[in-house]
């Protein structure tokens, strides 16, 4: 990538297509992509206004080019790309040339139809046609999802070799739609080998500052930013947006002397823009930033910083010793391993090791179905667990956050067949300090080894900080003076190695009485030699107090403000025993649990009626989960779980309620029309909207996407509905909705209109006639409750 920079270090990016398109007659509807075959002479116009306004790269007009876009268009994914690359090439002269990939527009599985293998299929057609066409590199854009920028970003990686740009899209929160933070997309992406990655769309550049100071305060890698121009506004039946050209280069100004090396425009961004942007970077060199190196673990939510405290590993999921949980995987019991992430997350488990080795399943294909399951229901990061290569490449593949693999030991052979897996997939890795000749006696021997390993992953190109140390714990009852060894060994790693140090706590006791009297005795001295993250089973409430104590001890819990709070609420406390236990169908809805709502719904009809669990229970979680949704406690993965789960629910009551009509016809709340208007194939946030509206008891009619006005209008009246509720992603369809809107104002004077769509805000839906802006899946029922006088 070094070989794209100018001596000056920066390069500029072109500005907004869609909004090129829009000024050049694009009508509200009509396929933007398409215009590299109908219209090349346009594409042209635009890419050359660019360049002559300072661009280094140009962006080939193929944002939405993929299979799923393109069905009924009568265009291949193939004839698109190589069109616009051809058409960009041609305007280049010696500038580069961007192969645009945008989102697909789906949800991905679980919340949604579309699978990761699906994905990167649509995506591998794209990367592939852009590479035969002649591209000089790809950009991956407007991100959401941090799962399917993955899917495309190996899609990319495994089909040509031209340098990988990602971008991901934020919301005014700070996090993405799916609850990524600008720590959890660095962590992730950049260690799945992309060349730089960035911050696009949906935000101006003001509000865009804030979190590119976080992107670069972890970013090892060049970081570009594309902000919109700010937000839009309809003036005389035009969008404009509210940053002119010369605030917009002031604020990109402002952004390269923070550190970002590459610059461009979104949204509403246009040529004079991009000249701005070259105009205020003259005689500016490039910031030097300090990069934060960290040893952390991702779920697609949430990251987990070892050093930062304590932190646990939970070690439950894995059959050894445990029957129960080998007889759940006999009988491919996903329910059982489900409650046992939940009840570890509830005691405290920071990270959840996964293990389903057993020699009578297939232990490939558990663990891919134990990991998918997995993250949609708990947002930890995952330690994949398996002696078998092939288990741990196929789980570290579908996994949307940066796993730990463990684990890797001095063994050569291990070593070169598990670090490809681990460079490759950007995971973490647990080395076991011991080789062919086995476990060593001496504390001096184990370093030894711990060193050959980092020695042998940097060769790689695993960076130090990515492993993570385990001294290896040896029974008490066998191997006495090797226990005191193994003390000896960690501390020597921390003060010779400064490494993240792991072990398996519990194995100290086997084959003694009172295990546990050792297991938190050993526990205690570990974390005073450097013990950074103990594997432990979370529900021993002796361990976790030692963990308390400790941190009180040694000055991590200030003031003592945890310890305290834990005391206090001891007496309250449930303990966890080994065994199920009945659990209140609302904190099951909130857990996710699909199964266990169902069992549990059927149970209570024997007390109640449906409507009563409804009110009762149902609706009740369903708010518990928007308020946990609205603080950041939960992200949008766990909302849509647990909406699916009273989806589950609320089909076990409503066929229980056939025999009784006059119960049944009290279900609906109210009818609400939704669709995404003509034009636009993105239905992420529609469907969201939908799942949700409908548990809250909603009658919806959910017309699709790329819809006409007509056909909304149409549906409207055929059933009466007072509300329709609209979707855009793009800022080439909002037209499409303004004139939807006007269409029903026509047509159906009563019916209130609500919209919704990363393009837009509350200002933008008042000008072009909404009712009703829905920021959020959680607004939008909160306005069709209010509409509907729902209580």
């Amino acid at each position: 990538m070094e070989k794209l920079f100018k001596p000056e270090g920066f390069l500029i990016f072109d500005g907004g297509m869609g909004t090129m398109l829009q000024a050049s007659g694009l009508k509200a509807g009509e396929l933007p992509e398409s215009w590299n075959i109908s219209n090349p002479e346009s594409i042209l116009e635009i890419h050359k206004a660019y360049i002559a306004a300072g661009a280094d790269i140009i962006t080939t007009n193929t944002f939405g080019a993929n299979r799923y876009k393109l069905k009924d268009s009568g265009f291949s994914c193939g004839e698109v790309i190589e069109s616009a690359v051809k058409i960009a090439k041609k305007a280049a002269g010696n500038k580069l040339v961007a192969c645009d990939i945008g989102p697909i527009g789906q949800l991905m599985e679980p919340y949604g139809t579309l699978s990761f293998q699906d994905a990167y299929d649509a995506f591998k057609e794209q990367v592939a046609a852009g590479d035969a066409a002649g591209a000089d590199l790809v950009l991956i854009e407007t991100m959401s999802d941090i799962y399917e920028a993955k899917a495309v970003i190996l899609a990319a990686k495994e089909n040509s070799r031209l340098p990988v740009l990602c971008t991901m899209t934020f919301q005014s929160d700070g996090r993405t739609l799916i609850g990524s933070y600008p720590l959890t997309m660095v962590n992730i992406i950049s260690h799945l080998g992309v060349d730089v990655l960035g911050i696009n769309c949906s935000l101006g550049p003001k509000d865009m500052i804030p979190l590119l100071a976080q992107v670069l305060k972890y970013s090892a890698i060049p970081v570009i930013v594309q902000p919109n121009a700010g937000l839009p506004a309809v003036v005389d039946g035009k969008t404009y947006y509210d940053i002119s050209p010369e605030q917009f280069g002031l604020y990109m100004a402002e952004m390269a002397e923070m550190g970002a090396l590459i610059l461009g425009g979104c949204c509403g961004t246009t040529p004079l823009h991009i000249r701005e942007i070259r105009k205020a970077l003259q005689g500016k060199r490039p910031a030097r930033v300090e990069v934060k190196k960290l040893t952390a673990a991702s779920s697609s939510t949430s990251t987990v910083i070892l050093g930062d405290g304590i932190k646990i590993i939970g070690e439950r999921i894995n059959p050894t010793g445990k029957k129960m949980l080998q007889e759940a995987l006999r009988n491919g019991d996903m329910n059982y391993i489900l409650k046992e992430a939940v009840l570890q997350r509830d005691a405290g488990a920071h990270i959840l090791d996964v293990n389903v080795g057993l020699p009578e399943i297939d232990e490939r294909a558990m663990m891919v179905r134990a990991v998918s399951e997995l993250q949609s229901i708990v947002n930890l990061p995952l330690q994949l667990d398996s002696v078998r290569p092939d288990v741990i490449e196929a789980a570290a593949r579908v996994c949307s956050g940066r796993p730990i693999i463990n684990s890797v030991n001095g063994e050569k052979k291990i070593m070169d067949t598990i670090f490809p897996i681990a460079k490759k997939y950007g995971c973490l890795v647990v080395a076991l300090t011991l080789d062919e000749n086995g476990i060593p006696e001496k504390a001096e021997d184990r370093l030894k080894i711990a060193e050959k390993i980092v020695k042998r992953a940097e060769e790689f190109g695993i960076d130090r900080e990515d492993i993570i140390v385990d001294c290896l714990v040896l029974t008490a009852s066998a191997q006495q003076k090797e226990v005191r060894e193994t003390i000896k060994a960690l501390a020597l790693v921390k003060e010779k190695l400064g490494l993240k140090t792991t072990l398996g706590v519990s194995n100290v006791s086997f084959g003694l009485p009172d295990r546990e009297l050792l297991n938190r005795t050993f526990l205690a001295m570990a974390l005073t030699a450097g013990l950074d993250a103990p594997i432990m089973n979370p529900i021993a409430e002796a361990m976790m107090n030692t963990i308390r104590a400790y941190n009180v001890l040694w000055d991590i819990d200030k003031k003592a403000a945890e310890y305290i709070r834990s005391r206090s609420e001891s007496n309250e406390k449930v303990v966890f025993k080994e065994k199920e236990e009945k659990q209140d169908l609302k904190k099951i809805i909130i857990n996710g649990m699909k199964e266990e709502a169902e069992s549990m719904v059927k149970k209570l009809l024997a007390e109640k009626n449906g409507m009563e669990i409804v009110d009762e229970f149902l609706i009740p979680a369903l708010d518990i989960v928007g308020q946990k949704y609205e603080s950041g406690e939960i992200f949008l993965p766990q909302l849509i779980q647990s909406a699916e789960t009273v989806k589950r629910a609320f089909e076990v009551i409503k066929n229980s309620m056939l025999e009784n009509t006059r119960e049944a016809a009290g279900v609906s709340k109210g009818k609400i029309v939704i669709a995404t208007v003509k034009g636009d194939i993105h239905d992420i946030g529609k469907n969201i909207v939908k799942i949700l509206l409908e548990n809250y008891g909603f009658k919806v009619y959910d017309l699709g996407k790329d819809v006409p006005a007509e056909s909304i209008v149409e549906k409207v009246k055929e059933e009466k509905a007072l509300m329709v509720g609209l979707s855009a992603l793009m800022t080439t369809t909002v037209k499409s909705m303004e004139d939807t809107i006007k269409a029903l104002r026509r047509y159906c004077p009563d019916t209130k209109v609500m919209v919704g769509g990363a393009v837009l805000n509350e200002e933008y839906g008042k000008m072009i006639g909404a009712d009703y802006y829905g920021r959020d899946a959680g607004e939008a029922v909160k306005i069709a409750r209010e509409f509907y006088n729902c209580k």
